[in-house]
């Protein structure tokens, strides 16, 4: 028997439709599970006939495999990512390849990529985008971790991905944890989307009294513009499904799960001093969301104070697109501020273009926006932040006032925005040639002698006052 390309271990739901897609590509793959009967389903079911090879040990696994072996990881992350190394490390021999598909956090991606080049083995920590029908028909995928391994499975993984343009949405991301790294940051702007949608929802629904049937056109509407991408497409589709004659969404409990990856994006923010403010705001959205009871019991309690709309729907609609589309810049402006920091800071050559380009197709937040994000760092490799591109300032401009109007318009009537009015006032913040920090300044220096820089005197200088 001709041995394989690759194997993988992990027949989740991600797992299969990646083996999949690779056998549809003419890569030879075996796979193993933990789960023997999940692996005989999987054999006799959507891949019988296909022959794709089962193994039913780590062993005959690594045995069906062709030199230098390549063995992709698609298990939960964390401790069983490390078990499964642990199994495999005596069965490998030097320049052998471990790739990790799952949703690691980037800093054991790095532990890992040192500890086992130290022992002679390749490895990968690639993030993938897409779901389940992605994974099928063609992910975003973003490899980081040892350098010497990429070309051992550019071929394989650029065949699979997604393709936009006649471009592969697969690019080298960059060393150690950098393609974990890089999907996280996607997973949170992807948090950061979904709450800004459904904010927009929110404000049509209780804000302006809109019926579902008339939100769902609207959404329609916006996909066919600036706004056109998966996640607004699926919202449209969503408010369609109707079950006993009523909207489906009506149904559905208001409480939020999620998988952790938008958290450690906020939380790895805070550590580097970025101020990821729609993002972090979209996470705590999810928590609020979760407080169901307690937050029963509290609409029972407290005063909503709303005001009653009675103006231009029409235009009002008109206002909150405009707030949709410059929040949306916003958050990949910080996004994009996050990555650049931490390619600073992690000795990372990030290609912020070919980021973009990864994003474009295959994976969740794909969108026709992401086309100018590719044109901007086109123009300026070095672009110090979205907002200063000549593209992205003046759609900022062009929507601005319905930006404004927009967040008044849901505080006037008691309809929470977090995301939208944080990245408002970020956007506020960052045009500010001053802000009150000089009064933070004193106070810090009050109470505690910190110590204050003075505008009147050469930067790095530290004063006191007694106060």
């Amino acid at each position: 028997m001709e041995k394989a390309d690759i194997g993988l271990i992990g027949l989740a739901v991600m797992g299969q439709n990646l083996v999949l897609n690779m056998n549809d590509r003419g890569h030879r793959v075996a796979v193993y599970n933990r789960s023997q009967t999940r692996l005989d389903e999987f054999l006799a079911g959507p891949a019988k006939g296909a022959g794709i090879a089962g193994a039913h040990s780590i062993a005959e696994l690594v045995g069906l495999l062709q030199t230098p072996r390549k063995l992709m990881l698609m298990v939960r992350s964390g401790e069983a990512v490390d078990e499964l190394i642990g199994q495999l490390l005596p069965l490998l021999e030097r320049g052998d390849l471990i790739i990790d598909g799952g949703n690691s956090l980037f800093r054991d991606t790095s532990r890992r990529v040192k500890a086992l080049a130290e022992q002679g083995i390749l490895y990968l920590g690639v993030g993938i985008s897409g779901g389940e029908e992605g994974a099928r028909q063609g992910p975003s995928i973003m490899p980081g971790g040892n350098p010497a391994a990429w070309p051992l499975v550019k071929g394989l993984f650029q065949s699979i991905a997604a393709q936009v343009d006649g471009e592969p949405c697969c690019h080298w991301v960059g060393e150690e944890g950098a393609g974990h790294y890089v999907k996280m940051v996607h997973n949170g702007i992807e948090y950061g989307d979904m709450q800004l949608i459904c904010e927009a929802y929110d404000l049509m629904l209780r804000g302006l009294g809109m019926p579902v049937e008339r939100i769902q056109t609207v959404f329609e509407d916006w996909n066919r513009g600036v706004l056109d991408s998966y996640l607004i497409g699926i919202t449209a589709e969503i408010l369609e499904r109707r079950e006993d004659g009523e909207p489906l969404v009506d149904k559905i409990l208001d409480s939020a799960g999620q998988k952790g990856t938008g958290k450690w994006t906020a939380i790895d923010a805070l550590e580097q001093g970025v101020p990821l403010t729609l993002i972090g705001e979209a996470v705590q959205a999810r928590f609020l969301s979760a407080m169901k009871e307690e937050r029963q019991r509290a609409a029972r309690r407290l005063p909503a104070s709303v005001l009653s709309f009675d103006g231009d729907l029409d235009a009002a609609v008109r206002q909150l697109h405009d707030a949709l589309y410059a929040s949306k810049i916003i958050s990949y402006a910080q996004g994009y501020m996050l990555m650049r920091q931490a390619a600073g800071a992690y000795g990372w050559n990030l290609q912020y273009g070919d980021i973009a380009l990864m994003w474009r197709g295959g994976c969740i937040i794909r969108s026709r926006f992401l086309n100018h994000i590719k044109a901007a760092f086109e123009r300026n490799p070095g672009l110090e932040n979205l907002l200063l591109d000549g593209f992205f300032a003046a759609e900022i401009a062009h929507s601005l006032e319905g930006w404004r109007g927009a967040v008044m318009r849901g505080i006037g009537r008691g309809i929470p925005l977090p995301a939208m009015a944080s990245a408002l006032s970020f956007y506020d913040g960052y045009r500010s040639s001053r802000l009150p920090a000089n009064l933070l300044q004193a106070q810090r220096d009050y109470f505690g002698a910190h110590g204050y820089e003075r505008i009147d005197r050469p930067r790095g200088e530290s004063f006191h006052s007694q106060w």
